[in-house]
């Protein structure tokens, strides 16, 4: 309980009910906090409400309202979020980790119901569904079985877990996206704890990165990995900075023809170069009273694009009509506008401007149609250059058989472009072919075509980015509704899906009576779900796949998502783009990237005439109409009313019982994982790295979809292989995401993305290396060569350059990286999460020293490394000495927090928490 030493307590009445409340301004008369920016308001309130005087203390309290914008973060705080949120593909990890912490408990004679979450935990299955079925009316219910089929296990698994673990709810399938159900139903704003009587600010952090869209809401939260997740659900505190916040200030309003998403691409590509990864970024100023919640969810959502830790809006009048509109309580919505004016936390226009670290700009009325890539989401290209562009990256993929992609940061971000916006026009039709390369291609009805580089073989609306904002769903439908009546078609080359992140959408497309227009073009409805922008595109059609690969060609994806990296969307696509959804109707009905769209015709209607964009674009006042006719509160409260209760496929499920889960070593889906096995009582002492050799070399940007195992297994790769020999075929694969809680498939996807470049192994792809431990230098894959280093009881490290681990919050690629005996990591940057997965694994974050890395070392990776200076102390030192053969270097150790120590001194945040609860 709370020692309360700064008078914080008190109480607030709503409507007949009278909660405990914590009073930040309780802290003005010693310290300025009026002038903290909301972000940091709400950790102080979390600090007064949990201060124990142990974990925290009043100094804890005292530095954060003390805060100092400008310094680095130094001081290290415990927050303690409300919840936690994961999805499907991050949970099932996370739910095998506490089954087997529970038979480890019982192993070592402890108390298996000790583990259980302390905190509300939420998941939801979101991220299995595939791609299989388009472009017909009966695609939700073919994909929807495919999903069931492929996924029993893993769902009985669930289910077992809903009902072993006490606070825990799982949302059935076919629901909609995680962050989508999270902003419409799960988020409370402000959190009430019955058993307490306390009323606080709702906090979380969620197993996926882009946790973050509910930033939008005013709600605190953001990704972490699996494993940090698993402790915070444990009821451990998460250690942190005091961080730094930029404020990004908004004026104006958006444009003619502009749309949230240009909007979100144009922010990310400001943030990311300004550099605020690891820090908190807040909106403020007038521009906020023109953006709708759903503009702010769809920016929120993008943080992880700009490498910031949450990206967030304040409460005001605007998340209150967002909770109304959205079906919430109105004794919810009264507590929510009461409590954020008792303490300070709403804002009007009367409100101060806060103290920001640093401060950046825009005015919205500059944002111009854009997309981004063709292989980073901060790449953001002006609709006007888009065919430029283009033209301008393909030689990359296509110039040497396909074997020539640049490294990941080699294609510079677009230059700015400030003219403002307007809907595209028309003029002359282009003439130029894309490459002169095209095709012939007979598809399965039997008509004849041609494919190209460039053409768009995927077209995608998709993702909680963009589906959970009507105005872009809305108006993809007014494009879909305007080109059907000019008799205009989706080129027979495309795939095309529909995958809203929830129900909702699909009612109001219907009211509009805009669905039928989308389906008329191939815009079905494929599942509730994340679908390609994970990966789960699905196959395309067998005929266009082999013409494809027949002719190496560079084809694209255009997708209404987020994440655009190499070998992400579908192993025959090299090159994605991110757009709006309005924008991913008018590239399918293009059917290539080789098009200027506000010049080129995208079609011809039935008398020959050409069609523009500019012709069935919608204005922003026929969105605005659509959007105040079709979407109403009554949707969210009939799609959210059972929304925990699934259908007859969920609800007749065979579901192991018993607090320890039965595991089948036969399954290839769900297997105790190996972290706890021969776990001692107390941890050995940490010891120096001494004859390690290099498993991989990688340069820039290396992501996290570049060393977890994601989307579809490639067939005759280590996994393909285990599957095989554990009598799974190749049809039922499924993916990588599927089989996350199988420990011996993930380590044999780990470092094989078919996009990854080791140059350790130069001309090749995917997850090869050279095993140098026998002087041979003999090729062989990463799997293949860990194995054998393990058996000979070598030590491994990876060596990397900047931004290493950026992109997604996936856990398995700290987890693959142990199990494939990885010790340490030496990197020129780390991606926030990523670092601290890695920690949480118990492998070496290390970074170069400024200036220095792979290349100005003069490193080859063909080196013996010792890493000196772990051994013999209490802590880790932040410096360390590294010798590679006869060359010596520092580097800092990248153990940022006295509790991340803890971690890494126990070999990982698991076994941390394990021997913790043991001992309590």
């Amino acid at each position: 309980m709370s020692s309360n030493s700064f008078g914080a307590k008190a109480s607030l009445e709503v409507g007949g009910r009278t909660y405990e409340i914590f009073r930040i301004d309780a802290l003005q008369s010693r310290f300025d906090v009026a002038r903290l920016p909301f972000s940091l308001k709400i950790l102080l309130e979390n600090l007064l409400r949990c201060e124990d005087g142990v974990a925290i203390t009043a100094a804890d309290i005292e530095a954060l309202a003390t805060w100092d914008a400008r310094a680095e973060p130094a001081k290290e705080i415990a927050f303690t979020p409300a919840r936690v949120v994961m999805q499907d593909f991050t949970g099932v990890p996370a739910v095998v980790d506490l089954a087997a912490m529970r038979n480890a408990m019982a192993e070592m004679g402890g108390d298996p119901e000790k583990i259980n979450p302390l905190v509300p935990a939420e998941l939801v299955i979101d991220h299995s569904v595939q791609v299989d079925a388009f472009g017909t009316p009966s695609a939700f219910q073919r994909n929807a079985e495919l999903e069931f089929e492929r996924n029993e296990e893993r769902y009985a698994f669930l289910r077992w877990g809903q009902n072993a673990f006490a606070n825990f709810k799982v949302v059935p399938p076919d629901t909609g996206i995680v962050h989508q159900v999270n902003l419409e139903y799960l988020a409370r704003v402000i959190f009430v704890n019955d058993a307490t009587g306390q009323a606080y600010p709702d906090t979380l952090v969620g197993t996926d990165s882009h946790t973050t869209m509910i930033n939008g809401l005013g709600v605190l939260g953001w990704g972490v990995g699996g494993i940090e997740a698993e402790a915070a659900m444990l009821g451990q505190p998460m250690s942190m900075l005091i961080p730094q916040v930029i404020g990004f200030k908004l004026h104006g309003a958006l444009p003619e023809g502009a749309t949230a998403t240009d909007l979100v691409l144009t922010v990310t590509e400001m943030l990311r170069a300004k550099g605020v990864v690891g820090k908190f970024v807040e909106f403020y100023g007038a521009g906020l009273a023109t953006l709708p919640l759903a503009d702010r969810a769809t920016i929120g959502n993008m943080s992880p694009e700009f490498g910031s830790t949450c990206a967030i809006f304040p409460i005001d009048a605007e998340t209150l009509r967002y909770l109304e509109f959205s079906g919430r309580p109105a004794e919810q919505i009264a507590l929510v506008e009461a409590y954020a004016r008792a303490n300070g936390l709403f804002h009007d226009e009367d409100s101060e401007e806060p103290t920001f670290t640093d401060t950046l700009e825009l005015d919205l009325g500059t944002v111009v149609p854009s997309i981004a890539g063709p292989k980073r989401p901060q790449d953001r290209i002006p609709l006007t250059e888009a065919k430029h562009a283009f033209s301008e990256s393909v030689g990359a993929y296509v110039s040497t058989n396909g074997q020539d992609e640049a490294e990941a940061d080699s294609f510079p971000a677009s230059d700015p472009v400030s003219t403002p916006a307007s809907a595209p026009s028309g003029g002359p039709a282009s003439t130029r072919g894309a490459t002169g390369t095209a095709t012939p291609v007979r598809l399965a009805d039997g008509t004849e075509t041609s494919l190209d580089n460039g053409h768009v073989v995927i077209a995608a609306i998709t993702s909680c980015t963009n589906t959970s904002n009507p105005s872009v769903m809305l108006g993809a439908g007014l494009v879909a509704q305007k080109a059907v009546q000019r008799g205009l078609t989706v080129k027979p080359w495309v795939k095309t899906s529909l995958a809203p992140g929830s129900k909702v959408v699909t009612e109001y497309l219907a009211r509009a009576g805009l669905d039928t227009a989308l389906d008329q073009l191939g815009f079905n409805l494929v599942g509730y779900g994340c679908t390609t922008c994970i990966g789960n595109s699905g196959p395309l059609p067998e005929e266009i796949s082999q013409a494809v690969n027949d002719a190496d060609l560079a084809v694209v994806s255009v997708l209404s998502g987020n994440r655009n990296f190499e070998g992400r969307i579908n192993p025959d696509v090299k090159m994605n783009y991110l757009a709006s959804p309005p924008l991913v109707v008018a590239y399918a009905l293009a059917g290539s990237m080789d098009v200027d769209l506000y010049h080129d015709a995208i079609g011809t209607d039935p008398d020959g005439a050409d069609v523009f964009l500019a012709d069935i674009w919608p204005t922003n006042r026929e969105v605005a109409d659509a959007v105040e006719s079709a979407v109403q509160a009554d949707q969210f409260r009939r799609s959210y009313g059972n929304v925990f209760d699934g259908d007859e496929r969920w609800n007749g499920l065979e579901v192991p019982t018993g607090e320890l889960f039965d595991w089948d070593p036969r399954s290839t889906y769900v297997r105790q994982p190996p972290f706890f096995d021969d776990l001692p009582r107390t941890p050995d002492p940490v010891a120096d790295i001494s004859g390690a050799r290099v498993l991989a070399v990688l340069g820039d940007s290396v992501t996290t979809d570049h060393i977890s195992p994601a989307g579809s297994i490639k067939k005759g790769g280590p996994a393909a292989l285990y599957l095989n020999e554990n009598h799974v075929e190749a049809r039922d694969f499924n993916s990588f995401g599927s089989r996350r809680g199988n420990h011996e498939v993930m380590m044999r996807g780990t470092f094989a993305n078919i996009r990854l470049r080791n140059q350790l192994a130069p001309g090749t792809e995917g997850g090869v290396t050279r095993y140098l431990a026998d002087g041979s230098g003999t090729e062989m894959s990463i799997y293949d060569a860990s194995m054998r280093y393990q058996e000979a009881g070598v030590p491994l490290v990876v060596l990397a350059g900047k931004e290493y681990g950026s992109g997604s919050s996936r856990d398995w690629a700290a987890k693959g990286t142990r199990l494939l005996g990885v010790r340490a990591v030496i990197a020129e940057s780390f991606e926030r999460i990523h670092r601290s997965n890695l920690v949480g694994m118990g492998v070496l974050p290390l970074q170069f020293l400024d200036g220095e890395s792979v290349q100005s070392l003069g490193l080859s990776g063909e080196e013996t490394f010792t890493i000196a200076g772990l051994a013999g102390g209490q802590d880790i030192p932040r410096r360390l000495t590294v010798s590679a053969d006869d060359r010596t270097f520092e580097v800092i150790a990248r153990i940022d927090t006295p509790k991340e120590q803890e971690y890494y001194r126990h070999g990982g945040i698991l076994q941390f928490v394990l021997r913790q609860l043991l001992a309590a």
